[in-house]
């Protein structure tokens, strides 16, 4: 890469160096792996090695967040560079981290676990919260508890969308190079990045030997936004051969599970060039995005016992239920065998094991038992999975609620609900358990929709 053929760049250089010299505020570096925080590391590693060795005097924190559902490709490059970095920063004052979503929060935990639905577009977007932008935040909350503030450095243009645009320009302050963040006290937002052009972005990357300043090389980023169109990054580049550096305009890294597009392009685009080993990620994904309205996989009430009605006057799906999230487990195991690809982690596996004891099941074997007729392996702790109750058990309950018109579901909860609590000497405790049972779980819709009908016919 040659630095000094981009005027543009070196300002920034310039301007970092003043920023960065200009107080002892640690940094904070978000890296995705992509192109445009790919350039911001390359000019912070650039900025630290001219400057004197006294100079270098505050740490820099480059952070990866890794949502463990990331394109498998794109997951293993970040992770890779992650470590590059870390080793080749170490004596510029860099410490390079990948983080992920606490693991009840996971895509996995939240999915199959406690049964969200998969992200919509446009509003029902609970993923990127959970597994990028909490992560992050406490990351970035650790890290002003210890050094009191904290500056973090984004790689956001404008040019990247009209959407970005205006968000970049909202949060401007005239004459201000740090911004305070708008949720966060004590971190300042620094946006060197917003002023360059798309075809400025990737004529640098490859310029020189394409080399980062870790050792990387820039040719294998660039494949890694392949497709058929090479929109503006050909006006840079010139003819580019195609079978070389495959490449797409504008196609964003991603996780290979995502529900908010109806077509995954990037995933098409790794397909489409010779990955066919993805084919069956993208079908699960695609399955998957199949059944999210299915009413045999679908609860018609929310996790808080809420109901709604869309406007065909139809009563509105809640969570997966638990058929629905055994058989997501079974097809995401058996997509594991198929492929020799590890998608759910163990920590994942056990804390879904727990969510499910507390939804209400009462054998405490229904995920280990489905991970061995799959895998053929038991889980480490299967052998602690004992029943609550013998088998003839099992079937009176299941009887008593066929003859008296009772949910299963609901009355295997309150076992569950009382089991765990019958040790505290306040009946008040198991009382509350009971009453968060029935009246958060349970709000029948047909007595709703009476109330609303008595209402109505007294105004």
């Amino acid at each position: 890469m040659n630095f000094h053929e981009f005027p543009e760049y070196e300002e920034i250089i310039e301007e970092m160096r003043v920023v960065y010299s200009h107080d002892k505020r640690p940094w904070l570096i978000g890296f995705s792996g992509g192109k445009d925080s790919t350039v911001l590391c390359c000019l912070v590693f650039e900025m630290l090695r001219r400057l004197p060795v006294e100079g270098v005097n505050k740490k820099v924190y480059i952070v990866s967040s890794d949502t463990m559902v990331e394109n498998p490709l794109v997951g293993r490059y970040m992770r890779n560079m992650s470590a590059l970095i870390g080793e080749q920063g170490t004596a510029l004052g860099i410490e390079s981290t990948v983080i992920t979503p606490e693991i009840d929060k996971t895509f996995w935990s939240c999915l199959i676990g406690l049964g969200y639905p998969t992200p919509e577009a446009p509003g029902f977007r609970w993923c990127t919260d959970k597994l990028k932008i909490r992560p992050l935040n406490k990351y970035v909350l650790d890290s002003i508890s210890e050094n009191g503030e904290i500056v973090m450095l984004l790689g956001v243009r404008k040019a990247e969308s009209s959407y970005r645009a205006r968000g970049i320009k909202a949060r401007e302050i005239e004459g201000k190079v740090l911004i305070p963040h708008t949720d966060i006290r004590n971190a300042y937002v620094y946006n060197p990045l917003t002023e360059i052009p798309n075809e400025r972005i990737w004529a640098f990357l490859l310029s020189g030997d394409a080399l980062t300043p870790w050792g990387s090389d820039n040719k294998y980023l660039f494949s890694l936004y392949q497709g058929e169109n090479l929109g503006e990054e050909e006006s840079a580049l010139g003819q580019v051969d195609e079978n070389k550096m495959r490449i797409t305009g504008n196609s964003r890294f991603g996780c290979w599970i995502c529900t908010m597009v109806k077509e995954d392009k990037s995933l098409k685009n790794f397909i489409d060039h010779g990955e066919t080993w993805l084919i069956p990620l993208r079908d699960f994904r695609n399955w998957l995005l199949e059944v999210r309205d299915n009413p045999d996989y679908r609860d018609r009430k929310r996790r808080n016992g809420s109901v709604y009605v869309k406007e065909d006057g139809e009563l509105g799906f809640g969570s997966f239920n638990m058929y629905g999230r055994k058989e997501i487990l079974r097809r995401l195991l058996q997509l594991e065998v198929d492929t020799g690809l590890s998608l759910i982690t163990q920590e994942e596996l056990k804390m879904i094991d727990y969510m499910w004891e507390k939804e209400g099941d009462l054998t405490k074997r229904t995920l280990v038992d489905l991970y061995y007729e799959i895998k053929g392996v038991r889980l480490p702790w299967d052998e602690y999975r004992v029943p609550l109750y013998a088998e003839d058990s099992f079937n009176i309950i299941k009887t008593t609620c066929e003859e008296y018109g009772i949910e299963y579901e609901m009355l295997s909860k309150l076992v569950v609900a009382i089991e765990n609590n019958k040790h505290y000497t306040r009946g008040q405790k198991v009382s509350k358990a009971f009453d968060k049972v029935v009246n958060e779980g349970w709000l029948h819709y047909e007595n709703i929709k009476r109330a609303k009908e008595d209402v109505k016919n007294e105004d």
